[in-house]
């Protein structure tokens, strides 16, 4: 395979995402002479005018972001036309024939862009902030949240609220943000929190609380171009907005072929201990939401880009059968034969059919399978699947591979889904990688349970191709080329060939995706605080309000009266806690902490303690050590958890034992 030359990618920090567009000439330039033969192989016979087709997200494409001056992006036409983007317009072909082949088609999906009023209202429910469209006090724990924002989270709150009560005024009456940001009386002619073009915006009086670790922000935070030698240490402690700078991305990334060159990075490690996505309960995840699209909006801001969020007008889709079914439907449906179900049955059993015969298959993912054995297998999966009556044996891997690709493309509702599609875009304009992965990371931390827990399964079925790859000659490189345009591409208008040409940098998105799919799933640390500060907040708040009843506060009082009482039965001293196992022969047990014990000697305590008297059935399956109630609702602790530091950041907690819920 020929050596693909350094791609380079000048990222605009100015560009602006729209919904879609149509194609205009005096919008779009004419694009190299040498792509025009590629790019009409690819295309074939006018995609404009094909009944059901498939296309990438549009962005707006302007002369300026294609032969720009500076601070924008620049593609070179040496590697556009380079052999390594072979795969990638291959794989457009094979989307373009297979959906030709389709003729029964089911309503296409109809992505518009929508109006100011309507984002900043979606935008506002979906942080948590529905109160403040709705007026009632009790949906969502707004106040809750506002008392945990950084002083950058907090500008952008404040930015959304004025321009919904701008717009909402002349429709009807709303909460003045006033109301919410209580700020010192501005000087005539000076908007309330605007402050001078050099000022930090005034955060608000009432719920804002300023953290003190972001003082070492700058230490913390200095950028590095990619480098592919060292690791570069990720800090999850600190918020990225607040590191964040515009001039930092106005930077060229060279995009290599060669996949020893790529980026790497490692956790920075954390006293409190790492915290993946399935380690914590539904609603401190819920809340991990609300943070995720403040901070994601923050940063954007920060690094100087426009996110322009997309509306779906929901049609008629199937709510039976394989393909062309919303995640959320199978999941339903799978749930009835298999509670727990969190990958749609289908998408999981065509992994494994993958992961057991095709990993070491040459070309698995890139050589399509038969287009009339994958039209036949497809109907026969339909109708037999639900009855375990189909031969898994007789597939071929191509043909698994190529019906794996299917699923994805022909979701109704894009895996990356369209309200967050374009944001996934506008990952390619941002410069360096380190920038990139921390906007792929407050994404996934957004994206519903579904399609993350879909998405996961994918990358790591991807990252096993890439570890065979001296077998099946897929590198990293090439599983990217074809698995981008199967993401990127939704229901919907033809994609123009022009629009193509961001090609190079889709394919890094997916890169970053797939290589450091284990740092995305991990939690950071900073949001993980706030969402304490919002359950000590909210508890603060319910300790109030039933202070105000009589009978409410002795209750109270009974209940801490007996805690006490219980707390001096045990007489346990401070720095003791007790750990429950309730599957354990020796259920409880009062360990005594010090500055080095971690949550990992914990658990090798209780296994050496009942080893001898230990049910059978219960020693098969791994145990791992608890945080329960106090300020977090529930978190499985990594290994690594300095339990002391954990002690006195949440003393109300109860220590539990048990295997970890898959």
């Amino acid at each position: 395979m020929c050596n693909a030359p350094i791609m380079d990618i000048k990222d605009s920090c100015s560009v602006i995402l729209t919904a879609y567009h149509s194609f205009t000439p005096s919008r779009i330039p004419v694009m190299e002479q040498s792509l025009e033969p590629q790019l009409s192989q690819t295309t074939g016979h006018s995609p404009l005018n094909r009944k059901v087709c498939y296309q990438r997200m549009d962005r707006m494409i302007s002369q300026d972001s294609l032969h720009p001056p500076s601070f924008s992006r620049s593609v070179s036409q040496e590697s556009l036309d380079s052999a390594s983007m072979e795969d990638y317009w291959s794989e457009v072909k094979s989307i373009e024939e297979s959906a030709e082949n389709r003729q029964d088609e089911h309503a296409v999906l109809e992505v518009k862009s929508a109006d100011e009023g309507e984002l900043e209202e979606a935008w506002l429910q979906e942080a948590g902030l529905s109160t403040l469209v709705s007026g009632s006090p009790r949906e969502e724990p707004a106040e809750a949240l506002f008392s945990t924002l950084t002083r950058t989270q907090a500008a952008v709150v404040k930015k959304r609220i004025d321009n919904y009560t701008q717009m909402q005024r002349k429709k009807k009456p709303v909460r003045d943000v006033r109301d919410i940001f209580a700020v010192e009386n501005s000087p005539p002619g000076v908007c309330p929190g605007a402050g001078s073009p050099n000022s930090a915006p005034l955060a608000p009086k009432l719920f804002f609380r300023t953290t003190g670790r972001l003082e070492s922000c700058a230490s913390n935070c200095k950028l590095s171009k990619d480098s592919p030698s060292l690791p570069e240490e990720l800090n999850f402690d600190v918020p990225y907005s607040e590191c964040a700078l515009r001039k930092d991305c106005r930077s060229i990334q060279r995009i290599k072929k060669d996949d020893a060159t790529f980026p790497k990075f490692l956790i920075r490690k954390a006293k409190l201990g790492l915290t993946v996505v399935g380690d914590l309960s539904q609603e401190d995840m819920k809340k991990i939401g609300y943070i995720s699209l403040i901070e994601l909006t923050a940063y954007f801001d920060a690094l100087g880009i426009e996110l322009k969020r997309n509306r779906t007008v929901k049609s008629k889709v199937r709510d039976y059968g394989l393909f062309g079914v919303p995640l959320t439907t199978l999941l339903e449906n799978d749930q009835k034969k298999f509670p727990g179900s969190k990958v749609p049955l289908i998408f999981k059993k065509l992994l494994c059919k993958l992961e057991q015969t095709g990993l070491q298959t040459e070309g698995i993912l890139r050589v399509p399978g038969s287009a009339s054995r994958v039209k036949s297998l497809r109907q026969e999966l339909e109708e037999k699947f639900y009855e375990d009556t189909f031969e898994w044996d007789l597939v071929r891997h191509n043909d698994a591979a190529g019906l794996l690709k299917m699923f994805i493309r022909e979701l109704p509702y894009p895996l990356l889904t369209v309200e967050y599609l374009p944001a996934f875009i506008a990952v390619e304009n941002i410069s360096p990688s380190k920038l990139q992965l921390q906007a792929l990371h407050l994404l996934i931390m957004l994206l519903p349970e579904p399609n993350r827990d879909t998405l996961k399964a994918l990358l790591e079925f991807l990252s096993k191709v890439v570890d065979n790859e001296e077998k099946n000659r897929m590198s990293l490189w090439n599983v990217s080329m074809i698995v981008a345009p199967n993401l990127f591409m939704c229901k919907g208008k033809t994609a123009n060939p022009q629009e193509m040409q961001d090609a190079a940098g889709a394919a890094h998105v997916v890169r970053l995706l797939v290589k450091h799919q284990d740092i995305l799933w991990t939690v950071p640390c900073f949001m993980i605080s706030q969402v304490r500060k919002m359950n000590e907040a909210a508890m603060n708040k319910k300790h109030q309000a039933s202070d105000k009843s009589k009978k409410k506060l002795l209750r109270r009082w009974n209940a801490e009266r007996e805690k006490t009482e219980r707390s001096e039965l045990y007489d346990i001293p401070e720095g003791v806690i007790r750990v429950h196992a309730p599957l354990h022969a020796k259920v409880s047990m009062a360990i005594q902490l010090d500055n080095e014990t971690k949550a990992r000697d914990v658990m090798a305590r209780f296994d050496c303690e009942n080893s001898s008297g230990s049910r059978g059935s219960v020693r098969r399956q791994k145990q791992y050590l608890y945080e329960v109630g106090g300020n977090i609702g529930e978190r499985c602790l990594d290994p690594e958890t300095y339990l002391l530091d954990l002690y006195h950041v949440n003393p109300q907690c109860e220590w539990i034992l048990k295997p970890r819920t898959t």
